[in-house]
């Protein structure tokens, strides 16, 4: 008995439990990636860029297995990952990702070879796309990536603030170029609409769908709007003293982040206290912290 509940405080830790579902969405994500690229991508021959579409090009003209080769063409990027992307952890991560993809698919392919679910390029960009996008989307979620060029769209988020749907955009063009040569050119046209696709669902997944509001309040009458922002929404506010340059008077300036859904109550109450109030809203990409998600270290 007490050498089963020695074993149950020793691997049943929060941080054992966090580390297990980790890995567990990291291969269901990579999973999701395969399929995608295994009954959708690779049979109608879309190439949607980074080292699996590589790896395509090299296969038609070769035969050389597509898992394969995109497990070799990482191990440089691996490097870029342990340098840039937050060391032992990351690069774990994101070599178990590259291992389970590259094993599943070449796994996938011997023992089920297909040649699609549909011949319809439009639908194979579309839904090869969209699973593509759920899958990334889950390993991007636990701060890893599946290789390739998702290592270089995150070190663009993570170093210049590019959105991850534009680094993808970025960083595959080159390759679908290729495609197109290797391929055609509505093959590439087609897998273009799927990168697009991939990238958008591979965000949302990541990030969530809800958008948060960031509202900048300038107003005569501060401790009020303030107050009534505090006690009916339960939001924190942030002021600073400003200066009219047309006046010349000063001004205070309160900033408050809100939900989508609690904006038109926002604008309801600063208008009721101070009609002439100016008032600017804008999307939030991410809000961390207190009454949002937790603020974590990107490791």
């Amino acid at each position: 008995m007490k050498l089963r509940n020695w074993l149950r405080m020793r691997l049943f830790t929060p941080t054992n439990l966090e580390i297990v579902r980790d890995y567990g969405l990291i291969f269901v994500g990579t999973a999701v990636m395969v399929i995608a690229m295994h009954f959708f991508f690779i049979p109608s021959q879309l190439a949607v860029g980074g080292l699996s579409g590589s790896a395509q090009i090299i296969n038609k003209f070769t035969g050389w297995p597509i898992g394969t080769m995109v497990f070799i063409f990482n191990i440089p990027l691996f490097a870029m990952g342990w340098r840039y992307l937050g060391g032992k952890r990351f690069l774990a991560r994101t070599i178990f990702s590259a291992t389970v993809y590259s094993v599943l698919l070449d796994g996938l392919s011997i023992v089920f070879p297909t040649d699609g679910i549909t011949h319809d390029l439009l639908l194979n960009a579309l839904y090869g796309g969209i699973l593509g996008g759920i899958g990334g989307g889950l390993v991007l979620r636990v701060r890893a990536t599946s290789g390739g060029t998702d290592i270089l769209a995150r070190y663009l988020d993570k170093k210049f603030g590019i959105p991850i749907s534009q680094g993808y955009l970025y960083t595959d063009g080159l390759v679908v170029f290729v495609a197109a040569l290797a391929f055609s050119w509505e093959h590439a046209l087609y897998a273009i609409i799927g990168l697009y696709v991939w990238s958008v669902v591979a965000e949302v997944a990541m990030t969530g769908l809800n958008v948060d509001r960031v509202a900048t309040i300038i107003t005569d009458q501060p401790e009020k709007v303030a107050q009534q922002i505090i006690y009916q929404l339960e939001r924190g506010v942030t002021s600073w003293q400003g200066k009219g340059m047309y006046t010349g008077r000063p001004r205070q300036m309160l900033l408050c982040a809100t939900s989508r859904g609690e904006i038109s109550v926002l604008k309801a109450l600063v208008h009721e206290i101070d009609p002439k109030a100016f008032v600017i809203i804008s999307q939030a990409h991410e809000v961390l912290g207190e009454g949002f998600r937790t603020l974590t270290q990107d490791e």
